[in-house]
């Protein structure tokens, strides 16, 4: 059996639609719904049920589903012990590749060292990075697209996922220069009056901003979102308004004076969780990857040693 098909008919599964499933695997939606037919015509029952709302695995299909997980799995550990002989046993450098998802906060400021860290100590080991938001990356994580993910939320909840807390990332309030609020300390009542430029929904410390500014009484903040850091962040340099960010996002502007801080309401670090699939096999390689990132994010040695 081509194993291409029992990919398509997983994305399929996970995504619930042929127009989302063609884009997760860069494929044209009719070599999808081929892929799917001729998968169907061999193992001669009907593996999704096509509704107006979406699609629908069928019973066969849902019992399937898991079954073709694990031939996935096995095949990238057939892949990984066939390329095992590639890498340095006596230096324990590993070889292969690994997808990994995280926000555009961490992908601009954290995650560049990893990678080149990484690339040092196992230069037979590609690092994919994928800039996606919390919802792609589960979805990544589900369909195979992501061996691991980074997501800035307070708790994972997903029963199919394994999330670990890796770190807290310190979030901080800016404005431009010239801004009456810069250096100044701001209540919740003041902020209330001001125009936000925040991320996309979904970011759990935007959600969690915007959901405090809306509940205060008074005058009702002006709220931007934007799918990119970098969109609101230049909005703000631009001095339209403030808003809240991983200050790791912002320490530089801050240091050359393109952004000023304000002291505003307390605002908890966001947690930073090194996610992955609970019954997908962790590769050697994604071990690895996961081992620097706990090392880096944490900076516990002791930390690292545990599997993601």
């Amino acid at each position: 059996m081509d194993t291409r098909l029992l990919r398509t008919f997983v994305t399929l599964a996970r995504t619930g639609g042929f127009t989302a499933a063609a884009r997760a695997l860069h494929l044209a939606q009719s070599t999808v719904t081929v892929q799917i037919r001729t998968l169907e015509r061999e193992l001669g029952t009907p593996l999704f049920d096509r509704l107006p709302s979406g699609t629908v695995p069928t019973r066969a299909g849902a019992r399937l589903l898991e079954a073709a997980e694990e031939v996935l799995d096995a095949v990238a550990r057939l892949r990984a012990t066939a390329s095992a002989g590639q890498g340095d046993a006596a230096s324990g450098t590993v070889v292969g590749e690994v997808a990994v998802g995280a926000g555009d906060s961490l992908c601009s400021s954290r995650l560049p060292a990893v990678i080149a860290s990484l690339r040092r100590d196992h230069p037979g080991l590609d690092v994919h990075l994928h800039a996606v938001g919390t919802a792609a990356a589960v979805d990544g994580l589900r369909t195979g697209r992501l061996d691991l993910a980074l997501l800035l939320e307070p708790e994972v909840a997903e029963s199919d996922l394994l999330a670990r807390r890796i770190a807290g990332e310190p979030l901080a309030y800016v404005v431009a220069p010239g801004h009456r609020l810069a250096g100044r300390a701001a209540d919740w009542e003041e902020l209330a009056g001001e125009s936000f430029f925040v991320h996309e929904e979904g970011c759990s410390y935007s959600d969690r901003l915007v959901r405090t500014l809306l509940g205060m009484s008074g005058t009702r903040p002006r709220i931007t979102r934007f799918g990119s850091i970098d969109a609101a962040r230049s909005c703000v340099e631009a001095g339209l308004g403030l808003t809240l960010l991983p200050r790791v996002t912002v320490e530089r502007h801050l240091a050359e004076g393109r952004l000023s801080a304000v002291d505003g309401p307390e605002a908890p670090p966001v947690p930073v969780q090194l996610v992955r699939h609970r019954r997908r096999w962790v590769s050697p390689g994604a071990r690895v990857v996961a081992e620097e990132l706990t090392r880096t994010f944490s900076g516990g040695a002791d930390a690292a040693s545990h599997e993601a």
